[in-house]
């Protein structure tokens, strides 16, 4: 029973842990966000398992972890509040062309990550040709380009 509560409270801290860190954070992976998680899970196992490190124990850490995973998504599914608290709501980052820097820099997002992803989704090259862009909670960037203007007639 131990490594169970032990695994639902490392469960609870990580989920804590890397909310608070942002949504970028676990988009956007590079050579040094690889090596911190892989720092974090030698440091999580040492804490989870204690002194049994078998095989019945890791299964049994394994099971809690799906099972507080399936709790959660029945939780949020349940209740917005609960959904809104642990997976947060999209976040408007540049309307009709214009950052919204105090956002961007609360998300630690910068136009070179907006206009990168408006080139990856439609080509978009300058921040005047968006309409909005949002960072949904995923940590994806989704792009809403401004609408064409027509041909001028002659």
């Amino acid at each position: 029973m131990d490594s169970v509560i032990r695994a639902a409270v490392m469960y609870l801290a990580l989920l804590v842990v890397f909310r608070l860190s942002g949504r970028r954070t676990l988009q956007q992976m590079t050579s040094f966000d690889l090596i911190l998680l892989l720092v974090i899970s030698e440091t999580t196992q040492d804490a989870m398992v204690g002194d049994d490190p078998s095989f019945t124990n890791a299964l049994l850490l394994v099971t809690t972890f799906v099972a507080m995973d399936v709790a959660f998504s029945f939780l949020k599914r349940w209740s917005a509040r609960a959904d809104r608290l642990i997976e947060g709501l999209p976040t408007l980052l540049v309307f009709e062309g214009r950052t919204l820097d105090d956002r961007l820099r609360a998300a630690r997002v910068d136009a070179a990550d907006v206009l990168a992803a408006a080139r990856q989704a439609h080509g978009i090259v300058e921040m005047d040709e968006i309409r909005m862009a949002v960072l949904e909670t995923g940590g994806r960037i989704s792009i809403v380009p401004k609408p064409s203007s027509p041909p001028a007639r002659g």
